[in-house]
């Protein structure tokens, strides 16, 4: 058996993990990084671009579609071949995993160490049967699996996950997507709109990450006039029958309906990689979900010299918040004993459906949970229905919702659909990290005509309802304690 003695130990060779690796190695030369499956990030793989390419594919088709609405006619039907736009997705997906192992490759290999890590004791690590490691400092970067129902597993072969869409050598005929969240609204559209029968399931009323009942139920309406969607669904039977699925649900209106499909995708969540690395053999302090718990500033957990980052640490599940989670927890294990914080940023999430949706900062559930009961936030609202840039592209579908401090005026965070709403969540995250207050938005230009003169509507109407002044902020620091 082989024995290492390291300064840094980093379990997992994914996004979290290599940005972690190598925010260590500006502090010292002594740190290794275990993978037990391939080298390489999710989202290159299995993930936000092989995801994006299916989506633009069907974007293309259906401009298309939507071409007569300014009375332009292609002529002939238009074909949908199912083999090529796999082909192109599969192609392309390996070109962004290349450039990831590019950089893995780089790697000395004494530093890149195969096989599955676990915890013998807060500083050794057993790797397989064949490496056994002391650690000075340990970073947890195990990123996180799809979940599903146990009884599902009966369905065999028919039931996938989004890491099997991408390796289809054609598309099928009909799929039954199970959870209408990021990547459950974004696959089941894109599969629509490339010719699959679809329908979208879900249970409780959620749609993509949105709290906010207003926007939420928008998105339901618009996303449910194109395909079948269900956020609330009784299923009464779903069993395998041959190579097809055979489901019996009732419908929003209680009446039994029957579907026969290809496939269940199963997009009804993931869990973090930390129940089977011996956390039991630590003293590390876990959640209710048996993961570190971790201070989000600085990514260290209860026990000093270990760290977590990315999907492990069950924070936010984005390519963005693991990287600055891998290059915080990196930095402060490599300079240990020495800690500090890394810069957070405000929160940014995007959903590639069509119109997208977006959440800047503090969620509505957020807001009403800490401020709604003494009415210290307001809302400014517009609608895209009517907003000139958005008619003129045949895209004017969507509402903004935006949230503004009583008493300070400050930003407090959004949530929308709309058309280019990944653009427009952008520049509401600026001004959300900047802590702007909304006067100072309204002063920033807004050229015409643009979809963001609808931003600057909905800004508009949250100013005329805020109460700005110190005795209104006096009430609010008073009301939590009232």
């Amino acid at each position: 058996m082989k024995q290492l003695n390291v300064d840094v130990a980093v379990i997992g060779g994914g996004t979290a993990g290599l940005g972690a690796y190598r925010a260590a190695k500006l502090s010292t030369p002594s740190v290794v990084m275990i993978e037990g499956g391939p080298f390489g990030t999710t989202c290159a793989r299995v993930g936000c671009m092989p995801s994006k390419l299916l989506i633009a594919a069907a974007e293309a088709v259906h401009q298309i579609e939507r071409a007569p609405g300014f009375g332009v006619h292609p002529q002939g039907e238009t074909l949908i071949n199912g083999r090529e736009v796999m082909d192109r997705v599969k192609r392309e997906r390996d070109r962004f995993v290349g450039f990831v192992l590019e950089g893995v490759e780089s790697i000395p290999a004494r530093d890149k160490i195969a096989g599955y890590a676990r915890f013998i004791d807060d500083n050794t690590l057993m790797v397989d049967d064949h490496t056994r490691i002391v650690a000075q400092r340990i970073v947890i970067a195990t990123g996180s699996r799809p979940t599903w129902p146990t009884a599902w597993d009966s369905l065999g072969d028919r039931l996938i996950i989004n890491d099997d869409v991408f390796n289809w050598d054609d598309l099928p005929a009909a799929v039954a997507v199970f959870g209408p969240g990021v990547i459950g609204l974004e696959l089941g559209q894109a599969l629509h709109r490339l010719g699959v029968k679809v329908n979208v399931f879900g249970v409780g009323g959620a749609v993509g990450p949105l709290t906010d009942p207003r926007v939420r139920e928008y998105a339901a309406q618009t996303l449910g006039s194109e395909f079948p969607l269900d956020a609330d669904v009784k299923v009464e039977m779903m069993q395998r029958e041959g190579d097809r699925v055979f489901i019996r649900y009732l419908d929003k209106q209680g009446q039994p309906q029957e579907i026969m499909v290809d496939y269940v995708l199963a997009a009804t969540g993931r869990r973090p990689n930390t129940d089977r690395i011996g956390l039991e053999n630590t003293s590390l302090a876990l959640d209710a979900r048996g993961v570190p718990v971790a201070d989000r500033l600085t990514m260290q957990t209860s026990v000093p010299h270990i760290f977590i980052a990315g999907d492990a640490s069950n924070q936010l599940p984005l390519l963005h918040e693991a990287s600055d989670q891998a290059r915080i927890a990196g930095h402060n294990a490599g300079a240990f004993p020495e800690v500090t914080p890394g810069l957070r940023r405000s929160t940014l999430s995007v959903v590639f459906s069509d119109p997208q949706i977006a959440m800047v900062g503090a969620s509505y559930r957020e807001l009403n949970s800490a401020l709604g009961d003494c009415n210290c936030f307001a809302i400014g609202e517009v609608s895209f229905e009517n907003q000139g840039r958005s008619r003129v592209m045949l895209r004017n579908q969507g509402v903004l919702r935006v949230y503004g401090e009583q008493g300070s005026g400050r930003f407090l965070g959004a949530e929308m659909m709309g058309p280019d709403a990944e653009h427009l969540a952008h520049l509401l995250a600026w001004a959300h990290q900047q802590q702007m207050t909304i006067s100072q938005m309204l002063d920033m230009p807004f050229y015409h005509p643009v979809i963001e003169e609808g931003l600057r509507t909905a800004l508009r109407d949250l100013n005329a309802k805020l109460r700005l002044g110190n005795d209104e902020i006096e009430r609010c620091q008073r009301c939590p304690g009232e």
